[in-house]
């Protein structure tokens, strides 16, 4: 966010950060990293709560992880509608500032500098851009690739369904182990009235984007390690059949392939993340944890004890599952 900051404000967006830590660990945290939009805090979850984003799936007996919201985003208008959210299972899977800004304006908004390929034809141009993070991949943030197909004149090209003989456009991904590739996401199709074939169609024409969410996991690059390899390489296959009122060109493969550079992430100064080859924090969060323990203790004085007994049986349990399975 902050390394994005310039374009939310060109784009008109203001950035509010809701955060469960005190205000004397936020007011730090902004001086030494240079934060340039608001940090607020929320020590008793009050926003965390109206907004229904409390995670509920744990409670007293969880007293570590008891409190702590799901780590997320919400995009509102003026009037604090929200109109996108943006919510994950894990506090590795981010959203790129980019897609939030994309969400907030209501279209893709590529820069020049993104990592871009391009296919030439007369009558289609296909591009695949990396949007995010200047191009780059790091564990657990989602990129998107981008493959903007723009047509000529009255050519279109078809979505499912179509009748047997013609070809709907399809989208894979080639890619190192490691990298999840999410589904496609196609642009809604406008339905068109075919007069040589006499039936409706469902297509696209002029400019539009198929979008493919895709990050990495630790098999490629991990926050546990140095980066194994500086880059990665990424094949996109576009399949499709191009058409206008009266000829359809003949059916059509492209792949476009992508160099992507790698990048470590950015962690605090705890012990438990220095030393694995990551961009190191000039922030210490020691004092500041010893006082989030000390508030957790004298809420719930039992909650750690539960917490590693709880943890000491599911750990035992899972053992004798897998011990059950090989006899």
């Amino acid at each position: 966010m902050r390394d994005a900051f310039e374009k939310f404000q060109s784009a008109g967006i203001e950035l509010f950060a809701i955060s469960y830590d005190d205000q004397q660990v936020l007011s730090e945290f902004s001086q030494k990293q240079k934060i340039p939009y608001r940090l607020l805090s929320d020590i008793d979850s009050k926003i965390i709560r109206r907004y229904g984003i409390l995670n509920d799936q744990v409670g007293p007996e969880d007293a570590l992880l008891e409190g702590l919201p799901y780590p997320g985003v919400y995009v509102t208008d003026e009037n604090g509608i929200v109109i996108a959210k943006f919510f994950h299972d894990s506090y590795k899977k981010r959203d790129s500032p980019e897609m939030l800004i994309d969400a907030a304006l209501g279209h893709v908004l590529l820069s020049e500098n993104e990592p871009r390929v391009t296919t030439e034809d007369p009558e289609v141009r296909i591009s695949a851009s990396i949007h995010g993070g200047k191009g780059t991949i790091r564990q657990g943030i989602r990129r998107q690739i981008i493959l903007r197909c723009e047509l000529q004149g009255e050519m279109h090209m078809y979505g499912e369904p179509v009748p047997d003989g013609m070809i709907p456009t399809t989208v894979s991904i080639s890619a190192a182990p490691g990298l999840v590739v999410e589904k496609p996401v196609y642009p809604p199709s406008n339905k068109m009235w075919i007069e040589s074939m006499g039936l409706h169609l469902f297509v696209w024409s002029g400019t539009f984007d198929i979008v493919i969410p895709f990050y990495a996991v630790g098999e490629l690059a991990s926050e546990t390690r140095p980066l194994d390899t500086p880059n990665s390489k990424i094949e996109i296959t576009i399949k499709y059949q191009a058409c206008d009122q009266t000829i359809c060109l003949p059916p059509t493969k492209k792949t476009l392939s992508l160099e992507v550079d790698l990048d470590v992430i950015d962690v605090p100064a705890l012990g438990l993340h220095t030393g694995h080859g990551q961009r190191e924090s000039n922030f210490s969060g020691q004092a500041h944890l010893r006082r989030l323990l000390l508030r957790k203790f004298k809420k719930y004085p039992l909650g750690l004890p539960l917490f590693a007994i709880k943890t000491l049986k599911l750990e035992l349990a899972a053992k004798w599952r897998n011990f059950r399975k090989s006899e």
